[in-house]
């Protein structure tokens, strides 16, 4: 699938009043069991966001996992695909570009403060044609205000444009336990290891040794999620024990697996 030229059919939302009403942000709330979207596109920039559940937010640029407490920045017409990593409360906030021309220009995870979690749910209790001078308008007023304050996690992974980094990359994805290295790739292409190191750092901005852990982190994640436990996880990922992944784990993220998803319950939410 081409990325960078998603086919017109794949651009959806412009007939949905989400995306045509002159209000500067508006609210949508869907509920999964599972599945994901087709890659697709919106006039409008996106915050996605799980009410509960977790996701998995795949661009041309790389791929964020979603948990609660978390969303995924996703400027206007960026093609992306949403995959739901079993039941998932979607959240989803559409800002006219020109109403928050200061937020990124590129996709990024950030973290959703409480603030914002309740003027996300405040917004859904109003029409979605609501009275822009009234409550419901002070709300969009105070969204777009907190959205400039989120910080940005650093779980990212980023992809080389670069074909055979590439390449590789979409097999460590694909099974983040396979042996592919930057020294094999190289051996198969007769060029030096060094080489394709500094191309890789140059491109994604990570040394392969990191992204290859973040990679695996990603995966963790999505398995985490789906409630394997943590010693099963950590098997398959390559690690020795279940201490020596949690440590990585809190290392990197600031909480130890079992924590890192938990959520305040959102049974107010509209469906």
């Amino acid at each position: 699938m081409n990325w960078t030229t998603p086919d017109p059919s794949m651009r959806c939302g412009h007939d949905d009043e989400h995306q045509t009403l002159p209000h500067p942000v508006t609210a949508k709330a869907r509920n999964y069991r599972n599945g994901e979207t087709p890659i697709h596109t919106h006039p409008r920039a996106q915050l996605i966001y799980a009410g509960s559940g977790v996701m998995r937010v795949e661009t041309e640029a790389g791929c964020w996992v979603v948990p609660p407490v978390r969303g995924v920045w996703i400027p206007a017409n960026t093609a992306h695909r949403v995959i739901m990593l079993g039941p998932v409360q979607m959240r989803t906030l559409y800002i006219r570009p020109d109403a928050a021309p200061d937020l990124p220009g590129h996709c990024c995870l950030l973290e959703v403060s409480p603030l914002l979690r309740a003027l996300i749910l405040a917004l859904l209790e109003e029409p979605l044609a609501y009275d822009r001078d009234g409550r419901a308008g002070q709300i969009a007023a105070l969204v777009l205000s907190e959205l400039r304050f989120l910080k940005l996690p650093a779980l990212h992974l980023p992809m080389p444009a670069e074909p055979r980094l590439r390449r590789l990359c979409e097999t460590l994805t694909a099974d983040p336990g396979h042996p592919a290295t930057l020294e094999t790739l190289a051996e198969q292409q007769a060029t030096s290891s060094r080489t394709l190191a500094r191309q890789f750092q140059r491109e994604t901005g990570m040394s392969f040794r990191q992204w290859r852990q973040q990679a695996r982190l990603v995966e963790a994640l999505g398995h985490l999620a789906g409630g394997m436990p943590v010693a099963l996880v950590a098997a398959r990922l390559g690690y020795r024990n279940a201490s020596a992944f949690t440590a990585m784990f809190r290392r990197t993220l600031g909480v130890e697996p079992r924590r890192y998803f938990s959520s305040p319950p959102e049974a107010e939410a509209r469906p």
